[in-house]
């Protein structure tokens, strides 16, 4: 029998899959984390997904099929229980059942939303957006996604709003993962910028990044490494730190100067490790390219930190519409 007022989160990105049961409240019961598989496709995935939730749901001493429901949040494109091109994840072309693998695996209801919207819904009404009626989510890890709340309220557009990763800084630049040129996630995000590391190591570049990732047993370069490289003062990292933060300024910039929004959070793994500093070296990387310069947004650092995406997937779910 489920228990109401009591949900799961899960936070599904392109290196780790995080957890969380939480009460009515959205006060954390329990989490849990795992790595997202490199390898296998989707079924691979959704199977780390369950055990990682009955891994928070027992650290929050709760039965997993108890839970009065659990909330996703996915990358790709969302269609009701269904996820379609999640490139970021192993073999995720094509479109898979997501919501209605999970329901059986976990025997309660289960919803899904798009990762950044869920996380940046989660800052407007919990964390560093509370104060905003209108703010973009800019969650910079993997890849760079993008979440929109305009006058209190989510925007989706037809389903594919805040794509801001694949704002265009660059025409006929940097191969993007979505098979474009030139977009702001081909500099910035995370994989782009290991696949850039990796060649600039080939072509004799020096750097401690790939030595630092087999020190801490990682298979990719993570944002922890990527914040240890720079504090050690490696020449190649601060390079690329470097480069993301002009496509970030350029790209964001840009959203800025449609959206008019007061608020701009910074969230994900790069966002949320390196924190405020970098945050504040965003927005003085937007200041040249912002049209209402003299009234720029104000940008901060999502205060919900690596738990948002999860806590902002129970969000979801309404009480009205889990069966008690």
């Amino acid at each position: 029998m489920a228990t109401r007022g009591i949900y799961g989160g899960i936070d599904l990105g392109g290196t780790k899959i995080q957890t969380a049961i939480v009460d009515e409240d959205r006060k954390v019961l329990g989490s849990a984390r795992r790595p997202t598989p490199t390898s296998g496709g989707p079924a691979d995935v959704a199977a780390e997904m369950a055990a990682a939730t009955r891994e928070a749901a027992q650290a929050a001493n709760v039965e997993v099929d108890s839970l009065a429901g659990v909330g996703v949040g996915s990358p790709g494109t969302i269609e009701g229980g269904t996820v379609t091109s999640a490139r970021n994840l192993p073999g995720w072309e094509g479109a898979f059942p997501l919501g209605p693998t999970l329901e059986q695996a976990l025997g309660c209801p289960v919803r899904l939303g798009n990762d950044v919207q869920v996380a940046t819904d989660a800052e407007f009404q919990l964390g560093a957006g509370k104060p905003y009626d209108s703010l973009l989510g800019v969650f910079w890890g993997t890849g760079v996604g993008g979440g929109l709340v305009l006058d209190g309220k989510p925007w989706l557009g037809r389903g594919a709003a805040g794509e801001i990763g694949h704002i265009v800084v660059e025409l006929d630049g940097a191969q993007c993962t979505c098979g474009r040129r030139g977009c702001m996630e081909a500099y910035a995000g995370r994989a782009a910028m290991e696949a850039h590391a990796a060649k600039q190591v080939e072509k004799g570049k020096q750097t401690d990044l790939f030595k630092l990732m087999k020190e801490r047993g990682r298979t990719r370069l993570t944002s922890g490494i990527w914040a240890r490289a720079l504090e050690h003062e490696d020449k190649l990292a601060k390079h690329m730190i470097e480069r993301a933060l002009r496509a970030l300024g350029a790209g964001v910039a840009s959203a800025c100067n449609v959206l008019d929004v007061e608020c701009v959070i910074v969230g994900g793994g790069l966002g949320v490790r390196l924190g405020e500093p970098y945050a504040k070296r965003i927005a003085e990387a937007m200041q040249p390219h912002l049209f209402a310069d003299f009234r720029p947004p104000d940008v901060h650092v999502a205060a919900l930190g690596d738990l948002g995406g999860a806590v902002g997937a129970t969000l979801l779910l309404a009480d009205d519409a889990v069966p008690a």
